[in-house]
């Protein structure tokens, strides 16, 4: 893993300073190395994480073995003694079956120098690709199926073009840009995070998942090679017994794939069923006792280190553990907010700095389970997807809307989904906003000053005609598979992928997810519903799974989910985050919100209320991008 920068443009408007600072700002992304490469209007830069093939050879920009292509890459290709085996068979006694090192990199190199643009189908892992063609002046850039690495990119009228692996590197450049794109801020407010392709700034992008963007001094042209509402269809496998074969058979293989490493290597371990899985298959791969790291808290309600400690004593690795204090968090906070370079509110991502820390103390490399929730139904979104297309929900919408609307805040959040009818394709993102006790809609027009209301609505339109554009056609899909969809292209990614990324590479440490491998994912979307929520069972075919390697009564228990106990913190020790950035003058400064309506939240919250503290933070993370940032 590592980071990579690079611009293509009319000489001299992207200068070699900035360039050079864009680097710097990618240090701990590849602390291990140094390149850069120059032609032209074109500049590439890379930053090296030592993992497959520690030798110089391998460094990066690496040219083609006929010099007309440069490459810099970031991730890790895992089928590529596979592949290169296979090159050197079908071209045996030619150049191309000559290899000058042992790195997936010059793989990954030579399949695009044989089979072109269309190479990357034959990739099996993460990955943010830049290829620059001497020959044609072309750019051509890719980004993993699952969007696990990162890559963000600009572009202006004049054909100016850059890229990075992170925003600060991007910013660096004088002549980038800087305009707040408002609609990411409306987006941030709904999900705690900014949703794929847009960024906080107007002029700079994510490039979404399974994309390939080619750059020429004719424009800019955008092509999917892969997408995942593609890779469903109706021929489901539903025999129990088929699918737990299949499913052990792919993981299995997946982990050991995934274990390939020039460097020491360990496992995220939370206690859950996706981390205890993958540690378990991870222990029949491994000579000696496998590492295994872990975060716990002195709150006993979010403290999961005993049940990843009885994990970890069943398997027999060598368990790490750290017991946050807010203390702890505390000295992380002001990290935590540069880190993720724009607005970003999960606060697990603390937690995962600190796993991040200690892991980077042993290992350069960490198996972790993000993806297993997503694809195989962990989450109560999914168990509301199901409820609200099922009696008595579905015939008595409006009287039991009327009746929710009384009670408790959990049941006002599925009183604002009866609102909606069950075969609205946006349905999706209302129930992952209200279970993760965000804003919806009438909230933000309640909370946003008048002036912003014309944009609101404008950005709530345009918000929802991408959905159901990007559902079109899978209406008929299950409810429950739909939701899974929804979580897989955005909280998956934009959330969970970009927190366990920053804080991995933030102490310069390779996160790698075997349960979003392709083949894993491809089954995955293959299993029937009735067999992912299973007498009540959520991840049932994982959890049974398990239970061929941990005794059940270690990780059946209630989902409690990787959080801190932010409600508690915000007031006590963290009060001065709500003091700090939701006074009267900076809510006047920032200019979005209605004074009275925050005032009226934070009265709310202290009175009890503890299902605000979500928004309050998203207002929190808001309001400190924007005071530093603008």
């Amino acid at each position: 893993m590592c980071g990579i920068a690079g611009t293509f443009s009319v000489k001299g408007f992207f200068s070699k300073a900035d360039m050079q600072t864009a680097g710097e700002k990618l240090n701990h992304r590849g602390p291990d190395g140094y390149g850069f490469f120059e032609e032209e209007e074109v500049m590439l830069l890379h930053r090296r994480l030592s993992i497959i093939d520690l030798d110089n050879r391998a460094s990066q920009p690496m040219s083609s073995h006929d010099g007309r292509y440069v490459m810099v890459y970031n991730g890790e290709v895992y089928n590529y003694v596979e592949l290169k085996e296979k090159i050197i068979q079908e071209h045996k006694g030619t150049a191309m079956a000559d290899f000058k090192t042992t790195s997936d990199s010059e793989v990954v190199l030579r399949l695009f120098e044989l089979h072109g643009r269309n190479f990357v189908s034959e990739l099996n892992g993460m990955f943010a690709i830049c290829i620059y063609d001497r020959q044609e002046h072309k750019l051509y850039l890719y980004r993993d199926r699952m969007g696990i690495k990162p890559l963000f990119w600009y572009s202006d009228t004049e054909g100016n073009f850059a890229f990075a692996s992170e925003l600060k590197a991007l910013t660096a450049f004088e002549s980038i840009s800087k305009e707040v794109n408002h609609e990411s801020i409306f987006n941030f407010l709904r999900s705690g995070f900014i949703p794929s392709p847009i960024t906080i700034y107007k002029n700079i992008h994510k490039l979404e998942s399974g994309t390939c963007l080619t750059v020429s001094r004719s424009g800019i042209e955008k092509n999917i090679f892969w997408e995942l509402t593609k890779q469903v269809d109706g021929n489901k496998l539903k025999n129990e017994k088929e699918v737990l074969v299949k499913l052990d058979s792919t993981l299995s293989e997946t982990v050991k794939i995934q274990l390939r490493s020039d460097v020491p290597y360990g496992i995220f371990l939370s206690g859950g069923v996706d981390s205890s899985l993958v540690t378990a298959l991870a222990t029949k791969h491994v000579n000696g006792k496998l590492n295994t790291f872990s975060i716990g808290f002195r709150e006993q309600t979010h403290n999961e280190a005993p049940h990843a400690r009885a994990v970890a004593s069943h398997l027999g690795t060598n368990h790490h553990e750290f017991i946050v204090s807010h203390s702890d968090a505390i000295a992380l906070i002001e990290t935590f907010f540069d880190v993720y370079d724009e607005p970003y509110a999960d606060t697990s991502g603390i937690p995962t700095m600190l796993v991040s820390k200690l892991a980077a103390q042993h290992v350069k490399v960490v198996l972790s389970g993000e993806g297993g929730d997503e694809l195989f139904y962990g989450y109560g979104t999914h168990n509301w997807s199901v409820r609200l297309n099922k009696f008595p929900f579905d015939t008595f919408r409006i009287p039991m809307r009327i009746l929710f609307k009384q009670l408790s805040s959990r049941y006002k959040r599925v009183a604002e989904l009866l609102k909606y009818d069950s075969d609205k394709t946006f349905l999706p993102e209302h129930i992952y906003s209200q279970e993760q006790y965000l804003f919806n809609f009438d909230e933000l027009k309640n909370l946003m000053l008048n002036k912003h209301v014309s944009d609101l609505n404008q950005f709530t339109e345009k918000y929802f005609t991408s959905l159901s554009s990007t559902f079109s056609g899978l209406q008929k899909m299950a409810s429950e598979e739909l939701q899974s969809l929804y979580e897989i292209m955005y909280p998956l990614q934009d959330d969970l992928l970009t927190k366990v990324d920053r804080a991995t590479m933030q102490h310069s440490i390779e996160a790698r997810v075997p349960l979003l491998d392709n083949h894993l994912v491809q089954l995955a979307l293959q299993i029937d519903s009735s067999l992912k929520i299973k007498n009540g069972i959520n991840k049932y075919p994982l959890k049974k799974l398990l239970a061929n390697y941990v005794p059940e009564e270690i990780f059946m228990r209630p989902k409690r989910g990787f959080s801190i106990p932010l409600a508690k913190w915000l007031r006590t020790e963290w009060k001065y985050l709500i003091d700090g950035y939701l006074n009267e003058k900076v809510i006047a400064e920032v200019g979005l919100f209605k004074p009275e309506e925050v005032k009226k939240m934070i009265r709310q919250f202290y009175s009890g209320d503890d299902y605000l503290y979500n928004r309050l933070w998203c207002l929190i993370a808001l309001h400190r991008w924007l005071i530093k940032n603008q």
